[in-house]
């Protein structure tokens, strides 16, 4: 993993220097950059593969006319190698990075296509006066890019460009999409002057001349289905994630991995014992709140599989990292998971430098319980979905005790009423409504929602287009895709990216290999679900591997009690962030965000992670003032 920059024109003084330190957390190991002619390459590097000075970057090809600098691990790079090799290609070092290079020299911008792993890159050629940029599959490697001033720049973070020279600003427009998601899709940002290149994309821009994006892969879940018969499939998907684990050892470094004692990170774990023998693994937990932790399911595993275990707790205090998650995320963000994402990062950076991670069996093999209630509610006769909109409102009458009962059952009631109430509403409105923090213009102030026009439905429309661009397809094949091109690139993955990288630990996703995404995408639902089975094809695959208590097991999100320490120990810290003098007040309808509070500490509703949300944009804008006063003062 690394830390990459790249500009076309002039930069200021210093920019180089400064860009290097706002990349030094992503690649502590070296620094190393290129100016040539127009192109200014800036690398940070981590290293993992061919730790010598033969793998440093920026790479360059023979005559140095080629020269990139690349973020990533390209796990095919031996079976592109072989391939140059037989055309008479020579190479220098063991660098997957070299793959890339001797790969454009031999197919030009069609290397993007040849490359699996997970990537951003940017390739200079001094030739054509052509920088060639992109980004992985999955989006588990980010880019951003500016042409704000008139001259193109891309980077790991959006703190680099803001090093570079970039001015600080809020991009208004793209509240909506923070306030409705937590995250602002590709290709917007809720930075000024900033955009992110989309997952699967390749840019190319001259010296003298515009912007070209492509997109050159994506899922296409339930286009075509597999003539496999179940116990085939099932095979075949433990053949495809076998060789996908496998093809993540690759490392000079130590490796270890993440394991919640859930399905995916056990199966990975197991996977990786048979390979390995000792495998090093690292949980977390969460101190006074067993609904939130999953250390004795992870146990369990570390037992099954004899790993070298290692666990970690996280208490209220850890929340005091926030404005450190807030930096390293290049903004806020909706998913308060990132707590204890950051700090088992943090503490297994300390024993490896590469993990393994579980992330993407849900995406794939139907994980999560709101697929299966997304897919039901489209069996239910529209007569029957608005009579059961209509009961929504009345729950609390109708069944008071749940809503004076257990967080948990209260947690649930809120559920059901949140599912009736979307119940009459079309498809894709549907899961907007599930899956929304908030309704932009129930948040917004009156003034603030005139003047962004049409961006305040941005994010519905955003919804519907990508539900209609599956038309014609079996509701949960719609679903799948629909998840993996919007929670898994612009939560999940940078949730992962972020945290880990702050801390210079290399995370990888073996779930999210090309060839088992690709084939996974073929399933069909009976493979995928029974009921309220889910993941049975992947379950019954490595049936053998999984212990029988967490083969059985129900799923547990990687949460945290927001709820509870926002009422407790978190109490004034929250206050102290959402009171007087609040920069939202600039943005937000002070009166709506107070009712939302004020429920939340009476137990009336759980808004926790609705509050997060807040409180990490009014952290961040409070950042973004303190930046702007700082350039000023430059």
């Amino acid at each position: 993993m690394c830390g990459i920059f790249a500009a076309l024109g002039p930069l200021g003084e210093g920019a180089v220097e400064r860009v290097s330190r706002a990349l030094r957390h992503r690649g502590p190991d070296e620094e190393g950059h290129l100016v040539d002619g127009e192109c200014t390459l800036v690398h940070r590097r981590l290293r993992i593969i061919d730790l010598s000075q033969l793998g440093a970057q920026p790479m360059g090809s023979d005559d140095g006319a080629v020269q990139v600098a690349f973020n990533g691990e390209i796990y095919n790079h031996h079976a592109l190698r072989d391939e140059l090799e037989g055309r008479g290609v020579s190479f220098r070092s063991r660098s997957d990075t070299e793959a890339i290079v001797r790969g454009y020299e031999a197919w030009g911008g069609g290397v993007v296509d040849r490359l699996d792993g997970m990537f951003a890159f940017a390739l200079w050629d001094r030739r054509k006066q052509r920088l060639l940029v992109a980004r992985d599959r999955a989006g588990k490697k980010p880019l951003f890019y500016s042409t704000a001033d008139g001259h193109f720049r891309c980077a790991s973070t959006i703190a680099a460009l803001h090093a570079s020279g970039l001015p600080t600003g809020v991009d208004a427009a793209s509240l909506p999409m923070y306030l409705a998601y937590g995250f602002v899709p590709a290709p917007a940002t809720l930075h000024a002057g900033v955009e992110q290149l989309a997952p699967a994309s390749r840019l190319v821009v001259e010296a003298d001349g515009p912007l070209r994006i492509d997109t050159y892969w994506r899922p296409q879940f339930g286009a075509a289905t597999t003539r496999h018969s179940f116990a085939d499939a099932a095979l075949e998907v433990r053949a495809l994630t076998t060789a996908a684990v496998e093809r993540r050892l690759e490392s000079d470094v130590p490796l270890g991995a993440f394991l919640s004692g859930g399905i995916d990170s056990t199966v990975i774990v197991g996977l990786m014992a048979k390979a390995l023998g000792r495998v090093r693994t690292f949980s977390i937990g969460f101190a006074g709140d067993a609904r939130y932790d999953e250390t004795h399911y992870a146990r369990i595993a570390a037992r099954a599989f004899d790993t070298d275990h290692t666990e970690f707790t996280l208490q209220p205090s850890s929340f005091e990292l926030v404005e450190t998650l807030v930096k390293h995320h290049d903004g806020p963000f909706g998913d308060s998971s990132a707590i204890p994402t950051y700090v088992v990062s943090q503490l297994t950076r300390q024993h490896v430098t590469v993990a393994l991670t579980g992330d993407g069996g849900d995406e794939l093999f139907c994980g999560y319980v709101r697929f299966l209630a997304a897919e039901f509610a489209e069996r239910i006769p529209a007569p029957l979905r608005r009579a059961a909109a209509g009961l929504a409102a009345r729950l609390p009458s109708i069944w008071p005790s749940v809503w004076a009962a257990t967080p948990t059952e209260r947690s649930l009631a809120a559920r059901a009423r949140r599912f009736l109430a979307a119940a009459a509403l079309p498809a894709a409105d549907r899961l907007a409504a599930w899956n929304t923090f908030f309704a932009p213009r129930t948040l917004l102030r009156a003034d603030v929602a005139d003047t962004l026009g049409a961006a305040v439905d941005a994010p519905l429309l955003w919804q519907r287009q990508m539900w209609d661009e599956t038309r014609g397809r079996t509701v949960l094949s719609r679903i799948l895709e629909h998840n993996f091109r919007t929670y898994l690139p612009y939560d999940l993955m940078v949730k992962s990216d972020r945290c880990s990288m702050a801390h210079a630990l290399e995370a990888r996703a073996p779930l999210l290999d090309t060839a088992l995404v690709e084939y996974a995408a073929t399933l069909p639902p009976a493979y995928l679900r029974r009921g309220t089975d889910t993941k049975r094809v992947f379950k019954h695959a490595f049936a053998d591997l999984l212990p029988p208590e967490i083969q059985v097991r129900g799923k547990m999100g990687f949460g945290v009690p927001l709820g509870t320490w926002f009422r407790h120990d978190l109490r004034a810290y929250l206050g102290d962030h959402l009171g007087d003098g609040a920069r939202l007040w600039q943005w937000l309808d002070r009166p709506a965000v107070d009712a939302i509070l004020d429920e939340h500490q009476r137990g009336v509703r759980d808004h926790g992670q609705k509050l997060w949300s807040l409180l990490t944009l009014e952290i961040w804008l409070r950042s973004l003032a303190a930046q702007s006063r700082a350039q000023a003062a430059a």
